[in-house]
């Protein structure tokens, strides 16, 4: 009983970080207001070469925060697989916990029908018999 617990608080917080990524990722998906904006004025063209110049330099901008946008969401996948991980070892854990109280349960039973324990509250008296 006492490896259930610090299991069971193990896989509620890792469940619960998981929950807090997936949601702070939305959420600076749904409120990063640079990449509209960028987006928005880069579909302006001029006749002239700096403005030519400045639209690359800022789809390469926008590119480059593509693609540290992509390695942070692989980052955090890969952490929310190791999370997943971490919580069905644990799950695993608790199960092996919960089978070896089984047995300790069923060895007590035994000793106790056959008179050579006494269980009285939270204490076990040994009567020798």
């Amino acid at each position: 009983m006492k490896k259930q617990i610090p299991a069971l608080l193990a896989a509620i917080i890792m469940t619960g970080l998981i929950t807090l990524i997936m949601v702070v990722t939305g959420a600076n998906a749904m409120l990063n207001k640079d990449t509209t904006a960028n987006t928005n004025s880069s579909s302006i063209t001029t006749s002239t070469a700096a403005d030519a110049t400045a639209n690359q330099q800022q789809i390469s901008q926008l590119q480059d925060r593509i693609n540290e946008y992509a390695q942070r969401e692989q980052k955090y996948q890969q952490q929310v697989q190791q999370l997943q991980q971490n919580i069905q070892s644990d799950q695993s854990q608790v199960q092996q916990a919960k089978q070896e109280i089984q047995q300790i349960q069923q060895l007590l039973s035994a000793l106790q029908a056959r008179g050579l324990i006494r269980v009285q509250g939270n204490s076990i008296v040994i009567t020798g018999g």
